[in-house]
């Protein structure tokens, strides 16, 4: 009865531990979303200006033009890169395995074709036991996203796509759409979809009906802008990826502190049980003792 009592606590002590692991877990990945969702939205109006204005240019130059905007002529066996944003560590549920088996259905049977641009140290991993080619590894931007790191990662993928190392870049990532919605998606990046461009400014109600002179002229100007625009996209696409992360740990944290919660629970009434079954043996062994002197 000692024996099983002392297991018992033990394992109450252990669960307790585990506990405090998690509660700690989740309280870090709440603040980590947070100050993430605030250096956003920060950024925000510079990228939504650059955005405008590239609209703007389409919008009243019909002249203009950008190798950004080109679509390359099919082929066969067409170059793709894709930037797959995953984690460098689990405890984050489904997180890591949504992306990495989107990914897997994009490529589909052009794999020789696919070249791998990584981000997270779980999708390294997976991509090169799987045999795919991972060109580039962006460990060090999952688990900090910031506009500087966007863009050394927007000048890699410009220099493949002006290189004609690959034809089309897409970005896999995944957007929180709530605190209980996390959907995997894919982007295209390069080239840029000039309707699809359009459409999200008329989306977002920009008014485009004033024509502004540009210096040295719209052709120079969106030639500036439009690597700014696609660092833009990078950085908020890590941004969503990393707070979706950071959404995920806190859920999958929530859930294992209340399974503790649960067993401790459980544990405490064995424990008290098997506490009170002692308490009754001693107590009958002391009468049982008493009444064998009588």
């Amino acid at each position: 009865m000692a024996n099983n009592m002392r297991e018992i606590k033990s394992r109450i002590k252990s669960i307790n531990q585990m506990r405090q692991i998690t509660k700690a877990m989740k309280l870090i990945s709440a603040s980590k979303l947070k100050k993430a969702r605030t250096q956003l939205e920060e950024t925000l109006p510079y990228f939504n200006k650059v955005r405008e204005t590239i609209a703007d240019i389409l919008a009243h130059s019909a002249e203009v033009e950008s190798k950004f905007f080109d679509i390359r002529e099919e082929k066969e066996g067409k170059k793709k890169a894709y930037i797959v944003m995953t984690g460098d560590k689990g405890l984050a549920g489904g997180y890591n395995s949504n992306i990495l088996k989107l990914t897997e259905r994009e490529i589909g049977d052009n794999k020789e074709n696919a070249l791998l641009l990584v981000a997270g140290t779980t999708g390294r991993s997976y991509f090169t036991r799987k045999e795919y080619h991972v060109h580039t590894e962006f460990d060090y931007a999952v688990q900090n996203p910031t506009v500087f790191r966007a863009r050394e990662i927007t000048e890699t993928i410009l220099d493949l796509y002006n290189k004609q190392e690959v034809d089309e870049v897409y970005i896999v990532y995944t957007q929180m759409i709530s605190a209980i919605s996390l959907e995997p998606k894919v982007l295209k990046l390069l080239p840029i979809e000039i309707g699809a461009l359009r459409e999200d400014v008329k989306a977002n109600e920009i008014v485009l009906d004033q024509k502004f002179k540009y210096e040295p002229s719209e052709q120079e100007v969106l030639d500036v802008l439009i690597p700014k625009y696609i660092k833009g996209i990078m950085y908020g696409t890590f941004v969503e990826a990393f707070t979706s992360e950071q959404n995920a740990r806190m859920t999958a944290m929530d859930n294992a502190t209340k399974n503790a919660d649960e067993m401790l629970q459980k544990l405490n009434l064995y424990y008290n049980r098997a506490r009170q079954a002692a308490i009754t043996q001693e107590i009958s062994e002391i009468v049982g003792g008493a009444s064998a002197l009588k």
